[in-house]
């Protein structure tokens, strides 16, 4: 990933890391926080810089650099990755006196000589796998641990400031979807012409992977299973937004969806391009049609202002309007950030904690993932789009740049 490149500042994909502890600590003086306990894995990536995979938290102070802690096995090498110094980055192990609780909880004693005083950490619910949210038991046993400091819930701090992105982090994600842009033309290169004839939708994975790594792609980094291809009747799953690629061949008449997802510096490219393989119907046509026209609608209409109720209601009045509500889900975005940041929008104001507010007010330079997913599962067909856009005052800039289409190919 490249030894602290990040931190010379004329490099495009510069982000000021120290800025943003400093950021995170002028937010706990300002709520009389002493030590910041983050463990979700959108905090690790965000202040950090580093691909950490397993198990991590990062000690935050009033003052100074944090430092983080990471499984003994992987400590060197986030070690490299990172901007922070060697010295702040320690590994835990199941040793008397080395496992995380252990040596984390004597690390804000002894050497932060903290003992007292308000400690914010980072809990709640979601529906995103590996999240980072403390659990029960770690809660209970820092609490033992550290009895004189007061717990309390705080990841809206960092919510707060990573909603706006910096240039930075833009251009990272720019990058990113460029290596999705490759892998799809290596995809369609490899299907026009007949060349889908014999090829299984784990094939056609491995040919984007591949290109997309050629390319510079660090991972193919959804937990839904990196690059989700479906084909035929797997297309139109009911809210079909998952879709593991199978060893399933490709048939003729299918549907066939390609969503590909690639990483640069813990920006995140993903987007979904869709074809029809002959022959194909004026019904299938008729569906790709209504797909088409309800992502051109969110990508015409995504800006400063605007809301996710209000986009879908806008979307939805015009499914109603031409007969296919039944086929859309009616949410047209997922909230993205740096490598564990996904899906929520917003900064948990809405009716249902934890999940997007429908009223939050986007602003510019919010970015998000315009997502679309169009299924029909009785016919058998189905289309999504997915691609990370930035917020601007008047419209919205998509990351990648290949076309919007439902491609018919022989």
């Amino acid at each position: 990933m490249g030894k602290k490149t990040c931190c010379t500042e004329n490099d495009p994909f510069f982000i000021d890391y120290p800025g943003r502890i400093k950021s995170i600590q002028e937010a706990m003086a300002s709520e009389g926080f002493d030590v910041y306990l983050g463990s979700r894995l959108r905090t690790i990536s965000w202040t950090t810089d580093a691909f950490c995979p397993w198990r991590s938290y990062i000690v935050i102070p009033r003052e100074g650099l944090p430092t983080l802690f990471t499984f003994v096995i992987d400590a060197s090498r986030v070690a490299d990755d990172t901007w922070l110094p060697e010295d702040n980055v320690r590994g835990y192990a199941p040793l008397g006196g080395q496992d995380q609780i252990t040596q984390i909880s004597d690390f804000i004693k002894d050497e932060l000589k903290i003992r007292k005083g308000r400690l914010a950490y980072e809990t709640g619910l979601s529906n995103y796998t590996p999240e980072g949210n403390l659990s029960q038991y770690e809660y209970e046993m820092f609490t033992a641990a550290l009895p004189g400091l007061e717990f309390v819930n705080a990841h809206i701090i960092v919510d707060r400031l990573s909603l706006i992105k910096d240039e930075g982090t833009i251009n990272r994600f720019r990058e990113a979807s460029r290596y999705t842009d490759v892998g799809h033309e290596a995809v369609r290169e490899a299907l026009v012409n007949g060349g889908w004839k014999g090829k299984t939708e784990t094939e056609i994975a491995g040919i984007a992977e591949c290109a997309m790594r050629k390319a510079g792609s660090e991972w193919a980094w959804s937990f839904t299973a990196g690059n989700e291809i479906a084909s035929g009747y797997r297309t139109g799953y009911a809210g079909g937004a998952c879709t593991p690629a199978t060893r399933r061949e490709l048939q003729p008449g299918d549907s066939l969806m390609v969503d590909l997802h690639a990483m640069y510096r813990l920006g995140l490219g993903d987007y979904a391009y869709n074809y029809l393989i002959a022959p194909v119907t004026d019904r299938m046509r008729w569906h790709a049609r209504n797909y088409i026209d309800v992502v051109q609608m969110c990508i015409d209409n995504y800006r400063e202002g605007i809301t996710p109720l209000g986009l879908a209601s806008m979307v939805m009045e015009m499914a109603e309007e031409r007969g296919f509500t039944d086929y859309v889900v009616p949410g047209f975005e997922h909230g993205i950030g740096m490598m564990g940041d996904e899906w929520r929008i917003g900064l948990n104001t809405g009716p249902i904690k934890y999940w997007t507010d429908p009223n939050h007010v986007y602003q510019a330079g919010e970015m998000l993932i315009c997502a679309v997913q169009y299924a029909c599962p009785e016919e058998k067909i189905g289309f999504r789009y997915e691609c990370p856009i930035l917020i601007h005052e008047n419209c919205c800039e998509l990351m990648a740049k290949f076309p919007l289409d439902v491609e018919e190919i022989d």
